[in-house]
């Protein structure tokens, strides 16, 4: 009786798929404080993916000469779409890019190669490579290169967190461009990102891994550990803030403990927060708090100077 309950509810392969690009693509309707005016310039290239221009869309805020001056370099944030490493598209980040412009970031939300055309690793090679960019562009863009953050949605917060622990001895950099340039960012949020991939995951996220690596566990246990973010955690990486579901029926929320772990022995700074009840994704005022959470996190973390909060309404 429970496997028959348990297959009828179980989410389908479009389900997760969906659900991953979409987890923060609500976030973008939730306006929070703003500073500035925003310039939104899509299409940009960044780089070279196994042939394949790669694409980002950017946002800044508009400051005239004076307003730049006093600012100094920004902060900057590359935002990850979700959808298993096989669908999903950046434009599900336009409007939270805008939020982090409207913030003073300059926020590029980035578009990787996907499965299963594309194995691992070419989809870490190419958020490494959106990294490199801003790096080199950094003069250009108004830039602080040692104030870089990034943020994802389940396989994009996987991917978000890669860029966080990885140190260039561990490789998987790819040669989209920009070689000179470090791919590690100075702190990252992950809603819902799975953390070690050689664990307990249902069938259905069994499957997107089993695309995502080009086989089982069983037959890639090394790989499936290369492709983890766990295991690349040691002393000095970029602070990480997870947010969880106790309830996700894609990704386990031991996921998050078990980084905690990690996070811990190492000596990272960071937190964790397991949303009770929670599935994969949330929408409304959790979203909103969740979303204000992050904005606080990656301004302490990236020292940018939050805007105001907005003015109590009057009675």
């Amino acid at each position: 009786m429970y496997a028959m309950r348990q297959r009828r509810t179980a989410p389908s392969l479009a389900g997760m798929l969906v659900g991953g690009a979409l987890l923060l693509a609500l976030a973008g309707r939730t306006c929070l404080a703003e500073e500035f005016a925003v310039q939104f310039q899509p299409d940009i290239q960044y780089g070279t993916g196994g042939g394949e221009p790669l694409l980002l869309n950017l946002a800044r805020p508009k400051l005239d000469e004076a307003a730049r001056q006093a600012r100094g370099p920004l902060p900057a944030v590359v935002c990850i779409h979700g959808g298993g490493w096989q669908g999903g598209n950046r434009s599900h980040f336009d409007e939270l890019a805008r939020q982090f412009a409207a913030r003073g970031y300059v926020a590029a939300t980035i578009s990787y190669r996907l499965a299963p055309k594309h194995v691992f690793p070419a989809q870490i090679e190419d958020c490494k490579c959106a990294v490199r960019w801003l790096r080199a562009k950094a003069s250009e863009l108004g830039v602080d290169p040692e104030r870089i953050g990034a943020v994802g949605g389940s396989a994009g917060a996987h991917l978000a967190m890669m860029l966080a622990v990885m140190d260039p001895a561990d490789g998987l950099e790819g040669e989209g461009g920009w070689p000179d340039q470090s791919s590690k960012v100075q702190a990252a949020v992950s809603f819902v990102g799975p953390t070690n991939l050689v664990g307990s995951f249902p069938p259905v996220s069994t499957a997107i891994l089993h695309t995502f690596l080009g086989g089982s566990m069983e037959e890639k246990l090394e790989l499936y550990r290369k492709a983890s973010p766990i295991t690349y955690v040691n002393a000095g990486d970029a602070p990480l803030l997870l947010f969880a579901g106790t309830k996700d029926p894609l990704v386990p929320y031991d996921q998050a403990f078990q980084m905690t772990t990690a996070l811990h022995e190492a000596g990272v700074p960071g937190r964790v927060e397991l949303l009770i009840g929670a599935g994969h994704g949330w929408a409304g005022k959790e979203m909103e708090r969740t979303l204000r959470a992050t904005f606080e996190f990656l301004d302490e973390q990236l020292g940018n100077k939050a805007p105001p909060p907005p003015a109590a309404s009057q009675p």
